[in-house]
């Protein structure tokens, strides 16, 4: 089965989230919020990039953080519905082998598990952003860094579930 999240509005998600299914839950949720923890990282470099006391050594830097930071927010809200789609799979396999039933564990861990890799990728683009990005958009980077960790310990209890 197909999961398309990204496609939908935020009503739509979180209306579908709110209600009695089994899609989308946890999982999505947390790598919902990496991307819009990306998505803060990536607005707050656009706005650093072009600044008149940047060298081009830091413009350039931040092209190369900008060009990272929407390829990690681009799979997040992929993974946003592959969590959904590995989920299913676990539901569906419940009633087959116990072969499948540990394949689509392991496959359920794997997208939760990606999502922690993501979160750790673009945490490490807040350090340069906070010395040299926009100083009137610090509070957005310190938003950034919350959600990614929110998004993070809540994609790693999800590992930790699917085991």
């Amino acid at each position: 089965m197909t999961v398309n999240f990204k496609d939908k509005t935020l009503q739509e998600y979180l209306d579908q989230l709110s209600r009695r299914e089994p899609v989308p839950g946890g999982g999505s949720a947390a790598a919902l919020t990496a991307a819009l923890g990306v998505g803060l990282i990536s607005m707050v470099t656009n706005y650093s990039i072009g600044r008149k006391s940047n060298t081009k050594a830091v413009d350039k830097r931040l092209a190369r953080n900008l060009t990272s930071s929407e390829s990690i927010r681009l799979r997040l809200l992929e993974l946003t519905s592959l969590d959904s789609e590995a989920y299913l799979k676990v539901s569906t396999a419940r009633s087959l082998g116990k072969k499948e039933q540990v394949q689509a564990a392991r496959e359920a861990r794997a997208v939760p598990l990606e999502v922690c890799k993501l979160c750790y990728k673009a945490l490490q683009l807040t350090s340069y952003l906070a010395q040299k990005g926009n100083p009137y958009l610090l509070s957005d980077v310190e938003v950034a860094l919350e959600l990614l960790m929110s998004a993070f310990n809540g994609s790693r209890v999800m590992v930790r579930i699917n085991s």
